[in-house]
C-alpha cells in the first residue's frame, strides 16, 4: 500500500477533527486548572501509564500512600502525546481520577505509522522487542527482517519467539529450522513455545524477568494467547485464527502494560499489520542488518547501491559467505520499498 495522498476535502476534515479535539482538550485542561486552584488534587507524584483510552489514561501510582493504585487521568493540553510505558508526574483527585501535569524523559520509544503515514509512538521505555512468529500464519524471512530492522533502528534489542510450537510438523520443520539457524547465527535469541501446551514456558519467563517487553507480530500468531498463558488471571480476549484466509483478527484495542509475578512488565500492543520503514534512509536500513555493519563505508564508490558495482564491500562479503543471499535479497526488497515510500504490510 503506497503512502496516502490526501485530497483538499480530506485535509479539511482532518483539520476540523483536530481543532475540535484541541477545543475539548482545552475545556478539560480548564476544568483541571480549576481543581488545581481549588486545592482539590493531591501533591505531585510519579506514575506509570498502564493503558491509553482516547483522551484518558490509566496511571499507576509509583510512590506514596497510593502506590500500586490505578487512577483514570486527564492530560494537560500542553503535554506531548502520552503512551503506555511513559513515566509521568500527576496529581490525584478524590474519586480515583487525576490529571497528568508532566511527562518524564523516554529512554526508548517504539513507533509505527498511523493511517495518514505519520509516525506515532505506541509504547515507551521498552527494554526489548519480542517478535512473535508462528508456523501459521506462515512467517517469511523478509517479514522477520523488517521487524528486526525496525527494532535495530530504535535501538531496542529484538528477540524472536516462535509460538505455536505444537503446530511444527514434517511439512514445515525444515523451513523453521532454517530460519532458526539463520537468526541465531546473527546473534538473535530464538525461543520456541506453545501457548497451548505451555512447552517452552520456563525459558520465556526467564527472558521476560526484570525487563519491560513488548510483543509485536502479525495478527494470529498468538501474542495475546502468550500473555494469557503468562498471566492467566488477566482477562485477555483472544481472537481465533480465520480458517478462510489463515490470518488473524485484531483483538487488542489499546496497548496495555501488565506486571509479571517474577518481575518485569509486558506490554500487549494492538495487532500490527503494518510496520513502516519508509521513513528510514538507506544507511539506517543497512545498519539494521547487523552482519552488514563491518562492511559499511568500505565500498569503492561512496554512492554504491550494492547491486554488483565494482569494489562493493557487501557484494564481496556475500561472495565469501559472510552474508547470506536471502538477507541480501531481503535488504534489496526493503530498499526498493523505501524508494517507493511504501508502508510495509506484514502479510506480504
Amino acid at each position: 500500500m503506497g503512502k496516502r495522498r490526501l485530497t483538499k476535502q480530506q485535509k479539511w476534515r482532518i483539520k476540523k477533527i483536530q481543532d475540535e479535539r484541541a477545543r475539548r482538550a482545552e475545556r478539560k485542561e480548564s476544568e483541571a486548572v480549576e481543581q488545581l486552584d481549588a486545592g482539590d488534587l493531591s501533591a505531585e507524584q510519579k506514575g506509570l501509564v498502564i493503558a491509553h483510552y482516547g483522551q484518558q489514561l490509566d496511571v499507576e501510582a509509583l510512590d506514596g500512600d497510593l502506590k500500586g493504585q490505578l487512577h483514570r487521568c486527564y492530560v494537560r493540553a500542553n503535554i506531548d502525546s502520552l503512551v503506555t510505558g511513559d513515566i509521568v508526574t500527576w496529581r490525584a483527585g478524590s474519586d480515583n481520577s487525576g490529571i497528568i501535569v508532566a511527562r518524564g524523559d523516554r529512554h526508548t520509544a517504539l513507533k509505527r505509522p498511523d493511517k495518514f503515514g505519520q509516525l506515532k509512538p505506541i509504547a515507551a521505555n521498552i527494554d526489548q522487542i519480542l517478535i512473535v512468529i508462528a508456523p501459521e500464519p506462515e512467517a517469511h524471512a523478509n517479514l522477520i527482517d523488517r521487524y528486526l530492522v525496525a527494532a535495530e533502528a530504535v535501538e531496542i534489542p529484538p528477540k524472536i519467539i516462535m509460538n505455536k510450537k505444537d503446530l511444527i510438523n514434517d511439512e514445515n520443520q525444515a523451513r523453521i529450522t532454517h530460519l532458526q539457524s539463520l537468526y541465531t547465527k546473527l546473534g538473535y535469541d530464538w525461543i520456541e513455545v506453545s501457548s497451548k501446551s505451555r512447552e517452552g514456558l520456563a525459558p520465556l519467563v526467564k527472558l521476560l524477568s526484570n525487563r519491560t517487553s513488548i510483543f509485536v507480530g502479525q495478527s494470529g500468531v498468538g501474542k495475546s494467547s502468550l500473555i494469557q498463558m503468562l498471566l492467566p488471571e488477566e482477562n485477555i480476549r483472544v481472537g481465533e485464527l480465520s480458517e478462510g484466509v489463515r490470518k488473524g483478527t485484531h483483538t487488542t484495542t489499546t496497548a496495555k502494560l501488565f506486571h509479571m509475578p517474577t518481575g518485569g512488565d509486558l506490554v500487549d500492543s494492538p495487532g500490527i499489520r503494518e510496520f513502516g520503514l519508509w521513513h528510514m534512509d538507506e544507511l539506517t536500513l543497512a545498519q539494521g542488518f547487523v552482519e552488514f555493519r563491518p562492511f559499511l563505508g568500505a565500498c569503492k564508490f561512496r554512492d554504491c547501491k550494492h547491486q554488483g558495482e565494482p569494489g562493493c564491500a557487501l557484494q564481496s562479503a556475500l561472495e565469501q559467505g559472510e552474508i547470506e543471499s536471502s538477507r541480501m535479497e531481503s535488504f534489496q526488497r526493503i530498499r526498493d520499498s523505501l524508494d517507493d515510500q511504501t508502508i510495509i504490510n506484514t502479510h506480504d
